[in-house]
């Protein structure tokens, strides 16, 4: 194979690491996915995704066709490589605070393998102070430890990353140097920052999002209470209003990202990030809140109530942290009949979503994927949606 360079990505075969690899190997780059997930291994060696993302699937077959990209579970292949690209998780507790001792001591095993000229790039979301943390664990077998965090959104990663500037930063020259002229192969604009800047700068670019969902989410709860329309007083907000056009939709604000990262950020300030404790506050309750308000209206146990959408955002199937899971259990804990559909996300419990109309005496949208939105809901069904996704019938 003539490539350009070796690279290896750890959790490769993840969210995050496999849209990055497949972009680099289309650059002529050789890449191992590294990864301890063996069934998204045996996909991807077959050439087959292993979740959606978007324009991946061709691309996949061309790549592992050309033999620049593979997937394995042995740590050891990073001695072929001159870049390693760390993209594993950085999970919070049951108590919502940052759980980093196997992020953190993965850097250990790593250490076994590592070469002086390697150079080391850390892809994932973590707090100030980690890097430092990790540098003095790799520093006497490789000093080159960058820090480039990634920005971009689930399942568009490979539209986005080539538009979206890149941050870099590094412990030394050599690392900044490297690692920015690996991502200009596929980024049109670098930008340098220090270290501690690029920590805080993926914290807040998330938390920000995190708090901007709670605005509207709390709008929305006080709309209902009031028993007003949300999405009419929205429009009417923003007509010709520039101050405020940036406003979002209510909905479920989910998934492993955006409330794990504001609660890093949070531990990080020595739990007085007020604004994203109350954001936590208000998103994590809107399930209940939709249940407290159906309850006073109606006896859920002598009614049927559907949800229709599992993951966690629309035109994906993944369910990580998703609060229509979370909506579901709720539900089946206070001895509710329930049925659930999903456009992408497939369990044996689902049903089509026209039978879950026909059947539910109550619909919840929950996650608002595009094929809702045109859905036929009777008027002697009760809707919930807080997406103000379906079109009025």
């Amino acid at each position: 194979m003539n490539n350009k360079s070796n690279i290896s990505i750890i959790g490769g075969a993840g969210h995050v690491g496999f849209a990055l690899g497949l972009i680099f190997s289309s650059k002529g780059f050789n890449v191992s996915l590294i990864d301890k997930d063996r069934s998204n291994i045996k996909k991807i060696n077959s050439g087959k995704i292993p979740f959606l993302e978007e324009n991946s699937q061709k691309l996949l077959k061309t790549m592992i066709k050309k033999k620049r990209i593979y997937a394995t579970n042995q740590l050891r292949k990073v001695i072929e490589s001159k870049f390693i690209i760390v993209c594993i998780g950085t999970p919070i507790n049951n108590k919502l605070n940052p759980s980093l001792r196997g992020f953190i001591n993965f850097f250990y095993q790593l250490k076994k393998f590592l070469k002086k000229d390697q150079i080391i790039i850390i892809r994932s979301s973590i707090y100030p102070g980690i890097c430092n943390k990790i540098y003095k664990i790799i520093e006497s077998k490789c000093k080159n430890l960058s820090y480039c965090p990634e920005r971009i959104v689930q399942g568009k990663a490979i539209l986005e990353l080539p538009k979206l500037p890149q941050l870099v930063s590094g412990k030394n020259k050599k690392a900044v140097l490297e690692s920015s002229k690996l991502f200009r192969k596929v980024c049109k604009k670098i930008i340098y920052t220090k270290v501690i800047e690029a920590e805080l700068i993926k914290l807040f670019s998330n938390a920000y999002r995190y708090i901007n969902f709670s605005i509207s989410n709390q709008f929305y709860m006080i709309c209902q209470n009031q028993n007003l329309d949300f999405f009419k007083i929205r429009d009417i907000m923003k007509d010709g209003y520039l101050r405020n056009s940036s406003i979002p939709m209510s909905g479920f604000t989910a998934g492993p990202c955006l409330l794990k990262d504001t609660m890093q950020l949070s531990s990080f300030y020595n739990h007085k990030f007020l604004l994203g404790h109350s954001a936590m506050t208000i998103n994590e309750g809107i399930p209940k809140f939709i249940i407290n308000k159906l309850e006073k209206k109606f006896n859920l146990k002598k009614k049927t109530v559907g949800v229709l959408g599992l993951a966690f955002k629309s035109e994906t199937d993944d369910i990580r942290d998703s609060l229509s899971i979370k909506l579901l259990q709720l539900l089946k804990l206070k001895k509710v009949k329930t049925l659930q559909s999903d456009e992408y996300f497939k369990t044996k419990e689902n049903i089509d979503k026209i039978d879950l109309v026909k059947k539910s005496d109550i619909i919840i949208v929950s996650t608002p994927h595009k094929a809702y939105k045109k859905l036929k809901i009777g008027k002697n069904k009760i809707l919930v949606d807080i997406w103000g996704l379906i079109e009025k019938n």
